[in-house]
């Protein structure tokens, strides 16, 4: 249990709607309200939205802008890609940056997909041996189709680059400049439309991170309406659909979004298994550095 003193007014990041859907509407439902926290949301730029102009590189994470943002202390708890999550708060120990410890397997847990251009003479997975796919380095997008495409092609035939953010890789995919690209949700349901052809697709897990100035009571707190939500979402999700259309910027109307790709679920401890698995499996493909340990990284405080 950290032993800095708590933030009286929380500050949460917002990103993308593939994220932080539970988060969204427990904001707007009043959910986190009736736990009685008062938080203050912060929103960041991210590659799902059509006005994200920012391009990441594969050689760093700290510099982009939700990291930036928490490494000054503007936030104090967000979420992303489960792998993304752990880079970021081993490499964070490792380098003497601000604190992040894994609190929590997150809510979302919504696809990525590898897609190729209509006319592709790309049929299945491992015909993309040695061709490039674009990607957000050390995000969701990247470690997903790692995932994937492992059961197809040895590593070293696995090409990897970043082409921008999601719409700016979709035009690059159009040009020619790469095979394939990787997408998650509004992207998938515009490649879609655009005619663009899914290869494969596969869920991803998403982590929550919190600094060490959120105690276990109010992380519990901000999980229990995340977990409310949860049940709203998984109810109908059409009331919310309109989060996502608003990144696409008017590609998508609210009945192209294939709202059966969501898939979430409250909150729960990340177990020292599940370090142990995606860890090693991170370090296998030198995505994280080595020697890190679940007691240094992983704090279930929300649970204790």
């Amino acid at each position: 249990m950290s032993t800095v003193a708590t933030r009286a007014r929380p500050r949460l990041a917002i990103m993308n709607a593939v994220h932080d859907l539970p988060v969204l509407v427990a904001r707007d439902k009043g959910y986190f309200r009736d736990e009685g926290l008062d938080i203050e949301f912060v929103t960041t730029p991210g590659m799902a939205q059509v006005t994200t102009s920012h391009s990441v590189k594969f050689d760093s994470v700290f510099d982009r802008p939700l990291d930036s943002v928490f490494n000054e202390g503007g936030i104090d708890q967000y979420r992303m890609c489960e792998w993304g999550i752990m880079k970021r708060a081993v490499e964070a120990e490792c380098s003497g940056l601000r604190r992040r410890k894994i609190v929590a397997l997150g809510a979302s847990m919504s696809k990525f997909a590898i897609a190729v251009a209509p006319d592709s003479k790309i049929y299945e997975p491992e015909m993309l041996k040695d061709k490039d796919i674009a990607v957000t380095p050390n995000n969701g997008s990247h470690f997903t189709t790692l995932k994937m495409m492992e059961g197809f092609l040895k590593p070293e035939h696995v090409k990897t680059t970043a082409a921008g953010s999601m719409p700016k890789r979709i035009e690059a995919l159009k040009q020619g400049k790469v095979a394939a690209v990787s997408l998650m949700e509004p992207w998938i349901s515009v490649a879609q439309k655009m005619g663009l052809r899914v290869l494969i697709e596969s869920h991803s897990t998403r982590s929550e991170a919190a600094s060490d100035e959120l105690d276990g009571k109010t992380l519990a707190a901000m999980f229990r309406a995340q977990a409310r939500a949860v049940k709203e979402i998984e109810r109908d999700p059409t009331p919310y659909v309109h989060y996502f259309i608003r990144e696409t910027g008017g590609l998508l109307e609210p009945n192209d979004f294939q709202t059966w790709r969501l898939l979430h679920a409250a909150p729960q401890p990340y177990t020292r298994e599940r370090w142990d698995d995606t860890y090693n499996w991170s370090v296998k493909w030198n995505l994280v550095v080595p020697g890190a340990t679940y007691e240094n990284i992983v704090d279930n405080r929300a649970w204790q």
